[in-house]
């Protein structure tokens, strides 16, 4: 597997992944989407198949890894640190991609929703806010995930734990024999493996357990032209970062502990 095919591989299918997923999130929120209101359980099964999709389609280049927990685990399970950057460059230029493509797909749907004089209320800052960036925008949700009771420890717990899952499932399930993914069973049970964290554990924060899935379209979400569009609410960015890193590190501990 080349440094080129992985760096192809993982662009390709955390694009894939993130126009998908955003995907699902915006025809659930905005105006004049025929799926609006559809529900948490749409989200969570958009989202798995949005991972079922990305991973078919990178796998034979990439080992469809799509997200940097998921690298670092394998990475502390093989002692194999080398690919590691082109990893996670792929990755996050992927997850902007397909958070552009996901905007253009939504393009009008977004104008109206954000043109809605209750949605610019809510968009507007008081004078009294020191920080707009930091304040999460009406949109924002479509992009990045943002917790539910904002309480750093719970957030940042929710995150490790969420990925430690994610990533444990993963390596238990056995790599292929070149190391770098899993097989086609293996992709569809991961699939149904982020289904079920959603379910169980995405109430809190929104389940990032992907690091790009969330600072990638987060950082779209700040640069896109958008009306209205309030803050990206980075004080909180770096819970969706840090804790799903934490969360593989821990899982790949115990996979060696206990499973090696």
């Amino acid at each position: 597997m080349s440094t080129s095919d992985i760096f192809i591989g993982e662009t390709i299918g955390t694009a894939l992944l993130t126009l998908l997923g955003g995907g699902v999130c915006a025809a659930l929120t905005l105006k004049s989407s025929k799926a609006r209101g559809a529900g948490w359980l749409t989200i969570t099964f958009g989202w798995g198949f949005a991972v079922l999709i990305a991973a078919y389609v990178s796998a034979p280049l990439s080992g469809a890894h799509l997200n940097p927990a998921v690298t670092v685990g394998i990475a502390i399970k093989d002692g194999a640190w080398g690919d590691v950057p082109v990893y996670f460059a792929g990755q996050l230029l992927g997850a902007m991609i397909g958070s552009v493509l996901m905007w253009l797909a939504y393009y009008g749907q977004f104008r109206a929703h954000l043109s809605d004089p209750e949605h610019i209320r809510d968009a507007k800052l008081g004078p009294e806010d020191p920080h707009p960036h930091d304040v999460a925008g009406p949109v924002l949700g479509i992009f990045s995930t943002g917790p539910e009771i904002r309480n750093t420890v719970q957030n940042l717990t929710t995150e490790i734990i969420g990925t430690a899952v994610l990533v444990l499932a993963i390596l238990t399930q056995g790599l292929q024999d070149d190391g770098k993914g899993l097989g086609v069973i293996g992709v569809l049970i991961t699939s149904f493996v982020v289904v079920g964290i959603g379910l169980s554990l995405g109430g809190p924060t929104g389940y990032a357990i992907n690091p790009v899935r969330d600072l990638g379209p987060r950082i779209v979400h700040s640069l896109l032209p958008l009306p209205h569009k309030g803050g990206s609410d980075w004080s909180y960015s770096w819970i969706p970062v840090l804790g799903p890193l934490a969360g593989a590190a821990l899982a790949g501990g115990l996979y060696n502990i206990a499973f090696a």
